[in-house]
């Protein structure tokens, strides 16, 4: 009996042990989790790790997914997460305790949070929000030598009431501006924007938000937001300072970067090459500020050049406007002596042709060039000189032949009966 006992509470304490080996090896999920809306487009993440949770021997993390308004999924140690989204259709998320380094540990349960979605009527919301930047000098602040301007347009909603106006703002970084310079639609309300200056860094690398919401007598107007990466938008200025020159045969052209924030070395050119005379284009894309080409030194051309930064300083962006033409070479050089021969062939042409014409009507060929009687043939002379006379009667036909010969000689009549 007693060493059953014994087997008994060995197995009581085997089970309370793994008990509580089970207890502290559970995750618990995170306490007070809250979305905060901290900026246009901008939301922050925070939570705490459970007061409850056992100690454990392994380092523990969170596991957080943005469930709207698009699915994303990651993982950070810390207890709040700073997020750039659109919230004109609402947010949610959720997050959950995981072990960090890998540990076969199963994860906490979920927990969630939710941003309903702004109000307004569905149609009232602008639509087909298009934005650009462009870099210019700035001569009035030596510590930021460039600015950047921001030009935004768009479309009333398709149900927005005709008294609807629009208001928009952007925000970059911690900086978020109104605007003041806004262009109307014939219903006077506000369609496009113009930011002077603006607090955008063109070599910058976090995301432009826009945001626009607008007000209604007769409805309330939905709120739209839309994020741009910077490259995507910017409008990079032309090359400046273009210069071409023709020494024999080779054409030289030479430029300068344009007007930008981003040093020489962080843009790609592209230079097109026009003969005039020719009617053909050369294109060729380099590193540098300068190209050399063999080219025909009795034409013209048409010299151009654009820009864009390179994968090397940024992500790749559009190409600028092409440079303003500049012409090199002349067109009055090689045609000289072809053109020479052309219009001295016509000339002649049209010279023979009058001549021509004068000879036909005014029968001057004939008297310039009077014609030439035909020699005289002593056997034509025989037999064509022949004269057939015939006598008829009733009795008898006379034949009479009459020979004629040059002068000198005899004529003869014979008379055959």
């Amino acid at each position: 009996m007693a060493p059953a006992l014994l087997i008994l509470l060995g197995a009581t304490v085997i089970l309370r042990a793994d008990s509580l080996s089970d207890k502290k090896s559970l995750l618990l999920p995170p306490t007070n989790f809250t979305i905060k809306v901290t900026g246009l487009s901008q939301v922050l993440l925070r939570w705490e790790s459970n007061p409850d949770q056992e100690p454990v021997n392994i380092e523990l993390g969170y596991h957080v997914r943005i469930n709207a308004p698009q699915e994303e999924d990651y993982e950070t140690r810390n207890t709040e997460s700073k997020r750039v989204i659109v919230l004109h259709k609402g947010f949610s998320a959720s997050v959950q305790t995981v072990p960090w380094n890998g540990q076969p540990l199963p994860p906490s349960r979920w927990v969630s949070a939710e941003l309903k979605a702004p109000p307004g009527s569905p149609g009232t919301s602008i639509v087909n929000l298009t934005c650009t930047t462009n870099t210019t000098v700035n001569n009035h602040t030596p510590l930021r030598p460039y600015q950047v301007s921001l030009h935004c347009s768009w479309l009333a909603g398709k149900d927005a009431p005709e008294d609807t106006q629009y208001f928009l703002y952007y925000r970059y970084g911690s900086w978020t501006e109104e605007c003041q310079e806004y262009r109307r639609d014939t219903l006077n309300r506000n369609t496009a924007c113009w930011f002077p200056k603006t607090f955008i860094s063109s070599r910058g690398s976090e995301a432009l938000a826009v945001h626009a919401n607008g007000s209604s007598k007769h409805a309330p107007i939905k709120p739209f937001d839309q994020l741009f990466a910077l490259h995507a938008i910017d409008r990079i200025n032309p090359p400046v300072n273009v210069t071409a020159e023709i020494e024999g045969t080779c054409l030289s052209i030479q430029w300068e970067k344009p007007v930008s924030a981003f040093p020489i070395h962080c843009f790609e050119y592209e230079v097109k090459i026009y003969n005039t005379r020719k009617n053909y284009f050369q294109t060729e894309k380099l590193m540098t500020n300068a190209f050399i080409s063999i080219i025909d030194d009795i034409s013209k051309y048409s010299v151009q050049v654009r820009a864009t930064v390179s994968s090397m300083c940024r992500q790749m962006g559009f190409w600028s406007e092409w440079s303003q033409p500049v012409y090199v070479g002349s067109d009055d050089q090689k045609p000289s002596t072809e053109w020479f021969l052309i219009v001295l062939m016509a000339a002649i042409c049209f010279i023979l042709l009058i001549f021509s014409f004068i000879c036909k009507t005014g029968h001057l060929w004939t008297r310039l060039f009077p014609p030439v009687p035909a020699p005289k043939s002593s056997i034509q002379d025989f037999f064509v000189i022949v004269s057939s006379e015939k006598t008829v009667s009733t009795e008898t036909e006379i034949e009479v032949i009459s020979y004629v010969e040059d002068p000198g000689f005899e004529a003869l009549e014979d008379s055959v009966f």
